[in-house]
């Protein structure tokens, strides 16, 4: 996900796929503990996207204080 895309988002549709995305982490992590996945970059991008998601949403949040 882009960064441009998730600036069109609202602050609680950016929540929600905060919570969505760490708990799709939670079970890539977990499906790869149990038998290594081909491809792990999945989990590298999982986890760089809920950051960019975090940032945007305290950005938003600073600007409306």
């Amino acid at each position: 996900m882009k960064t441009a895309e998730i600036n069109e988002l609202t602050v609680a549709e950016i929540k929600e796929r905060i919570e969505a995305s760490k708990a799709e982490l939670v079970r890539l992590k977990l499906n790869h503990a149990v038998s290594p996945v081909e491809n792990t970059n999945v989990i590298k991008n999982s986890r760089r996207d809920i950051a960019r998601m975090l940032t945007v949403l305290r950005q938003k949040e600073n600007l409306n204080q």
